[in-house]
């Protein structure tokens, strides 16, 4: 518990419109490309497509675009619909403020969204077409999310309470006292404090105003929905609007800071009484929905406490007999979203296996089958009446809307919303290899080459260390670790699913917790080995990138590497891991990966992890290194990186530091975004090039 007192893009031009006694609007940049090559202004530049959504007659797309200015360092999402076959788009929202959540309601004539255009986060409504645009709640503490019932009577929604004392509940007259006292763990959490939680309240809505407002978790310490990651996604209405289902961690303090034991409760309106339907299931149970026929509910569940990278399961239980069934028991990867289907026998979900992440279909009787097909990414879907859309991404393509026929699994594009840029980048290509690991697998890893690559020439070659460290290299699209911009600077990237990714197996997965330094390095020595091979690639000019686990993973390739790479960049990496057993506030992941305290001398696997500590072998590096970082990263501090960084200095390593004070793991300030891209690639060519 905590107690406390317009710039030119490049050879970008950005036209930006004025409103009276507003902040300037951000919208689509027009922009031309030189050269036809990704720069950091070009990705900025680009629109951001997400949230998209079917009307109730599956006619029509409500979606969101998020534009990014650089000059205002800021960025502003506007709300677009268009008909289901591409036809007919129109934004239907131009404000200086961003409107989230959108959903449509009175059977697709009337729009709900979330603004703070009154001040701070409220619900609005807006005829389909954007028109009669109006505030229906006055909640003081702000709304985060929100769902309506099915009758749209209710509102389901989110709002942050206060949690824990200040320095001035306990001492009023210290009103100005910046001093926090800490008596118990999770005091900070990811990039924040803790001292606000966010609770679920509902109301009655008659569709002009918003309702008295009933905390559903009353005087409950917990959280609902679960920081940092989860949202409105973990509440769901029963069919007849008569129940809530909502996933919590009902613990705090050291004992929420080693478990992720959550789960789903259902809370009846008529009786305010409440009801832990997983009781006795210890890992992460999240993302409840009822069945349409509301006989049913579906969760994605963990199955072991303390591990936070287990596999997602698909669980389902019926609410009249309480009989649990385990839907993707035959399947060995993760279940990451999922929607049911009409008839409520069978259910939609998105899974990644072999690093493409695809949209399947599962019947009650665990017969499963893959939809689309192709080397793409699908992050998200929605089916209704009988007609589907789906968000998806490439490493050569950011989010786009398409179409899918449900049955054939064909893809159709519909939003286009960055053809314009697109038509003019050379795309570097990126293309699937496997290769042999040290321990005789066979090992999945993109090779992403530069626009118009010549395999008559050598090129500077990068490896990229994924973060996570369970996180699957598969189709990602980012806007900071892109392997497009990458490649447009004249870059082969090697990006390996080394050991410790889910997408291929648990056993593939599950190898890294407690290895760390072990078999997963090897694999990345695998990767660059063998593509040092090759004939177009420069094995004098390697390099090593990467993040997070990525940016542990540099630290530690270079006390190894032998001489392998000339240049290396760390982001937001462990260097420290005794350090950082302490620094972290979520002791379940130091303890599951790392193996325990490292205090614990009994403990085989925790000595073994803590022995291939990074800074242990400092005495061993030989290559310059540039290390970044944020300040407000609560997860990985900054001073793992300084430390790093000082360490470099002292041994007399060329070596460079770029801190933001005000970011955190990430990096999501437009300025910054620009900022890092331009010093990591001038590291990288000072060495490689």
């Amino acid at each position: 518990m905590v107690i406390s007192a317009s710039v030119l893009l490049g050879a970008c031009t950005h036209e930006v419109k004025k409103t009276e006694n507003t902040s300037p609007l951000i919208g689509r940049t027009e922009i031309k490309v030189s050269n036809g090559l990704m720069t950091p202004e070009v990705l900025y530049s680009l629109a951001r497509v997400s949230d998209a959504k079917l009307s109730p007659d599956g006619s029509k797309v409500l979606y969101g675009v998020s534009f990014f200015s650089i000059e205002q360092n800021r960025g502003n999402r506007e709300l677009f619909v268009m008909n289901y076959d591409g036809t007919a788009k129109k934004q239907i929202t131009e404000t200086p403020k961003s409107e989230q959540n959108a959903v449509w309601l009175k059977n697709g004539n009337e729009i709900a969204f979330l603004s703070s255009e009154s001040g701070n986060s409220q619900v609005w409504i807006m005829n389909a077409d954007g028109t009669n645009r109006r505030r229906v709640s006055n909640y003081e503490g702000g709304i985060n999310g929100f769902i309506l019932s099915p009758d749209e009577t209710k509102i389901l929604f989110v709002s942050d309470i206060k949690y824990g004392k200040r320095v001035v509940d306990m001492y009023p007259d210290l009103p100005q006292a910046t001093g926090r006292v800490v008596d118990d763990l999770m005091y900070k959490h990811w990039d924040e404090w803790v001292e606000t939680i966010p609770h679920p309240f509902v109301a009655s809505f008659d569709g002009k105003m918003m309702g008295e407002a009933l905390d559903i978790m009353q005087g409950e310490p917990y959280e609902c929905p679960m920081k940092p990651h989860n949202g409105i996604e973990d509440l769901a209405w029963s069919p007849d609007g008569n129940l809530i289902a909502y996933a919590s961690r009902k613990k705090t303090g050291l004992e929420y800071s080693l478990s992720t034991n959550s789960d789903i409760y259902i809370y009846n309106i008529a009786t305010k009484e409440t009801r832990n339907l997983t009781e006795g299931m210890m890992g992460y149970d999240t993302h409840p929905s009822f069945s349409p026929d509301g006989s049913s509910i579906a969760w994605i569940s963990q199955e072991r406490d303390g591990y936070e990278s287990d596999k997602k399961r698909l669980f389902i239980v019926n609410l009249s007999s309480g009989e649990k069934q385990y839907l993707t028991s035959a399947f060995d990867y993760n279940v990451d979203d999922f929607q049911w289907l009409p008839d409520s026998k069978s259910l939609y979900f998105i899974a990644c296996k072999e690093a493409l992440t695809h949209i399947w279909q599962i019947g009650l009787d665990k017969q499963i089958r893959q939809i689309t097909t192709g080397q793409y990414d699908y992050t998200s879907m929605d089916a209704v009446a009988g007609n589907m859309i789906a968000t998806r991404h490439s490493m050569e393509r950011p989010a786009e809307i398409y179409a899918i026929n449900a049955q054939s699994g064909e893809a159709t594009e519909i939003s286009f919303e960055n053809k314009a840029t697109l038509d003019q980048l050379a795309v570097g290509k990126s293309e699937p290899r496997w290769i042999k690991t040290s321990d005789g697998k066979q090992m999945l890893t993109w090779i992403v080459y530069p626009p118009n690559f010549d395999p008559t020439k050598k090129y500077p070659t990068l490896l990229y260390c994924q973060g996570g460290p369970q996180n699957t290299v598969s189709q990602f699209w980012s806007y900071r670790w892109n392997l497009q911009i990458m490649a447009a600077n004249g870059y082969i990237i090697v990006a390996p699913n080394r050991r410790g990714l889910p997408g291929f197996g648990q056993e593939w997965l599950e190898q890294i917790s407690g290895d760390y330094g072990g078999q997963n390095m090897k694999d990345y020595f695998a990767a660059i080995d063998e593509m040092a091979k090759e004939p177009y690639v420069d094995e004098e000019r390697l390099g090593a990138v990467g993040a997070s686990y990525g940016g542990f993973s540099v630290y530690w390739l270079a006390g190894h590497h032998q001489k392998r790479f000339k240049a290396f960049i760390a982001h937001a990496g462990i260097f420290n891991l005794e350090q950082q057993y302490l620094e972290t506030e979520e002791l379940w992941f130091a303890n599951w990966d790392m193996g325990g305290a490292y205090w614990d001398k009994s403990n085989a696997i925790a000595q073994k992890t803590f022995a291939n500590s990074p800074h242990l072998f400092v005495d061993k590096w030989d290559t310059p290194i540039l290390v970044t970082h944020g300040e407000l990263d609560y997860r990985i501090l900054a001073s793992q990186g300084m430390s790093a960084f000082n360490a470099a200095k002292l041994r007399g390593i060329p070596t460079e530091m770029l801190v933001f004070p005000d970011e955190n793991h990430w990096v999501l300030q437009p300025q910054n975004g620009v900022l890092f891209q331009r010093v990591f690639f001038n590291w990288l060519d000072k060495w490689l090039k």
